[in-house]
Parts: C-alpha cells; sequence; structure tokens
C-alpha cells in the first residue's frame, strides 16, 4: 500500500492488544519493523509472535509508559537493535469507569499518568531517535470522548484524551524543525476487548449513533496511522483524523 513505510522501525505502545494491536499489524503487513512496548512481557511477545507469523517483522520489549526511565531503556535497546527508529505510534491507554461524585484522586491519576504522562514519557523517549531518521513520525492514538464528545462514568479519561491534543500541538511546533511530524488518530466506537466487555447495552447504544450503522475495527486505526506515518503525510503535522463512521457529525 504505502512502500516509504517499508523496513521503517515503528514502536507500537500499548500494543499488544485491541488497538495497539491492529496498529502492529497493519505497519508489519506494510514491511515495517514493528517493535510493541507492553508492561506484561509475556502478553507482549505471544502477540508478537501471532503477528510475526502471519505478516512478518514484529518483535516484543517490556517496558511501561508511566515511568520514564523503563521507556527511555526501551528505546536505547530498540535503537541498538535496529539501529534507527523512525515512527512512534503513542497507543498505551486504558478507559477504567468511574462516577465523578465518587472518584478518588488515585483513579484519577492511574488514568491521567498512563494516557497523558504515558504519551508525553514516550514521545520524549523516542526524540533522540527520531531526530537522526530520514524522517520521523509520532502518531498518538486520542479519542472522539473528551476532545468532541462526553460518556458517564469517563470524566478522567476525557481529560486525558483531550490534553494528549494540546501536548500534541505544542510538540508538533517543537519538533517541526527536526522533520518530525505529530498527529493523532480519535477513534470512535471499535470492536475491541475493551469495549466488548461494556455489554450489550452499551454496543447497543453505540451502534444506533452511527450514521454508518457498524462499529470501527482495529484495521481502520490501524490504517488511518500508517497514512500518518508514511512519507507522502510529511506536510501533515498537529492534525487530528477522527475515524468514528460519523458519529459526531449529527447535530443531536
Amino acid at each position: 500500500m504505502y512502500q516509504s513505510v517499508k523496513n521503517k522501525t515503528v514502536i507500537v505502545t500499548g500494543g499488544s492488544k485491541g488497538i495497539g494491536k491492529g496498529i502492529a499489524s497493519t505497519f508489519a503487513k506494510q514491511g515495517a519493523n514493528v517493535v510493541i512496548i507492553a508492561r506484561n512481557h509475556e502478553t507482549a511477545e505471544a502477540c508478537a509472535a501471532e503477528l510475526a507469523g502471519e505478516n512478518g517483522n514484529v518483535y516484543a520489549i517490556g517496558g511501561d509508559v508511566t515511568d520514564r526511565e523503563s521507556m527511555a531503556a526501551a528505546t536505547q535497546q530498540i535503537f541498538e537493535k535496529f539501529g534507527c527508529v523512525d515512527v512512534l505510534c503513542s497507543n498505551a491507554g486504558i478507559f477504567p469507569s468511574a462516577n465523578l461524585e465518587d472518584m478518588t484522586d488515585e483513579e484519577w491519576d492511574l488514568v491521567m499518568n498512563t494516557n497523558a504522562k504515558g504519551t508525553f514519557h514516550a514521545v520524549q523517549a523516542c526524540i533522540p531517535y527520531l531526530k537522526q531518521a530520514e524522517y520521523g513520525r509520532i502518531i498518538i492514538t486520542s479519542s472522539i470522548t473528551g476532545p468532541v464528545t462526553g460518556y458517564p462514568g469517563w470524566s478522567h479519561y476525557a481529560a486525558s484524551k483531550a490534553a494528549q491534543l494540546g501536548f500534541m500541538r505544542t510538540a508538533a511546533l517543537e519538533l517541526a524543525s527536526e522533520n518530525i511530524t505529530v498527529n493523532a488518530v480519535m477513534p470512535g466506537n471499535i470492536v475491541t476487548e475493551g469495549l466488548e466487555g461494556l455489554g450489550e447495552e452499551y454496543l447497543k447504544e453505540m451502534l444506533a449513533s452511527i450514521p454508518m450503522k457498524k462499529l470501527g475495527s482495529v484495521e481502520d486505526i490501524g490504517y488511518a496511522a500508517l497514512f500518518l506515518a508514511t512519507r507522502e503525510a510529511g506536510f501533515i503535522t498537529g492534525q487530528t483524523l477522527i475515524v468514528d463512521g460519523g458519529q459526531t457529525l449529527p447535530e443531536n
């Protein structure tokens, strides 16, 4: 599809399941060297073995986006193995539900540290290596929830996803002179293990709200991230791409 990502080294945080796994699979199919970073190394290894069997060069390494030193060590190890880091897909995120009235500081901090601070740690760790690449690409997995819409029980999640976009715009300005672009994909309702765990009623409610009358697939997000990572997308930075089947379009 896009030859410009072939043989590029692509890091996918939170790539062992859900949207991250879909992103990793999509890049691997295009001939990239894909490295999954996840806290559970065994799960990441199993995912990498599965995807490598189908698509090619997929590797796994343990790393925690909430820990600055962990991310620095992981990216250094990747650079030493491949000699380059070309693309970062900052995807790791969590979305536990908690009503605003009852939410604890610990629940708030867990989500913000994983989703917002985790993006900061991943990006910061990759910058020295992206500067050495022919061109660098950073793609952040945000969400329509927070920047565009809201949903009860997800005020902390919504805040973290809006924070990612504020971070993205300034990061794009700071890194533009280094030939590094920074963009975000904003998924709507995508079929993953996490979404299915929210129950049948939630799925029915979401399906009814999507004009295309279907939920998205992880590949839909993977192809959006893939485009933003290409040489062809080199004049796009600081932008967002909503992938939601038209869910945010209706006025009511």
